[in-house]
């Protein structure tokens, strides 16, 4: 069951109140505890078949309205970044979602609950939930608040390896100490900051919703400079 205090976080934080209750519980529900509970609840599975679709057609509409200048070949790779799903399951337990899961016993006895890819469908189903009790307005709505403001940051623009293509540069008159150190660090919302050295020297700093996109970010702004 979805706990209150979790209902009431959707309220408060997102302000998201489901109509039907019973769709907010499908999109927490795992097929180990549906198998359990055959009379009692669906497993999350159709939800995260169209939450996979709502949420690539909502970040292509946002895509195209706000970054005007990008051409089809950009915007389809941007989208990539973003769609690909590995990041979903830090949205997930930013959002609360990873204690709402229902598992059956042996899938929580194997810790399934902290399994990143369980977290990124999880996360697909619940905006399949929330397009299927408000529309896809509200998912746009949730996604201002969670996706949205990252790609706004830069961290999709595209798949450059920054850290790779600054330590090429660095080190083609011979070896240097380049030196990626986390200053600051936040869990609710995750949020990281990083300093990046090169030879004991401060070059940048870069900020992300993890260590290696704050790395990344840092690398970027270094390179920026140096190029």
């Amino acid at each position: 069951m979805i706990s209150k205090e979790f209902i009431k976080r959707l309220d408060q934080k997102y302000g998201i109140t489901f109509k039907n209750i019973e769709l907010l519980e499908e999109a927490f529900t795992h097929s180990s505890y549906a198998n359990e509970h055959p009379d009692q609840a669906r497993d999350y599975e159709k939800l995260e078949f169209l939450g996979d679709a709502v949420l690539e057609l909502a970040i292509s509409d946002y895509l195209y309205r706000h970054y005007p200048n990008l051409n089809e070949g950009e915007l389809t790779r941007m989208r990539s970044n973003i769609v690909r799903t590995e990041g979903f399951s830090e949205f997930a337990i930013e959002c609360g979602f990873q204690n709402e899961i229902n598992l059956g016993k042996g899938e929580e006895k194997a810790g399934s609950r902290s399994r990143k890819t369980l977290l990124e469908d999880v996360f697909e189903a619940f905006n399949g939930a929330l397009f299927l009790d408000q529309g896809l307005k509200a998912v746009q709505h949730f996604l201002h608040l969670t996706v949205y403001p990252l790609i706004d940051s830069g961290e999709f623009d595209d798949s450059r390896d920054y850290k790779t293509d600054l330590q090429e540069l660095l080190q083609q008159n011979g070896p240097v100490n380049i030196e990626y150190t986390t200053i600051s660090e936040s869990q609710a919302p995750s949020h990281f900051v990083v300093e990046l050295k090169v030879n004991g020297e401060l070059q940048s700093q870069g900020e992300g919703h993890n260590k290696k996109a704050a790395e990344q970010q840092a690398a970027k702004a270094a390179l920026t400079k140096l190029e």
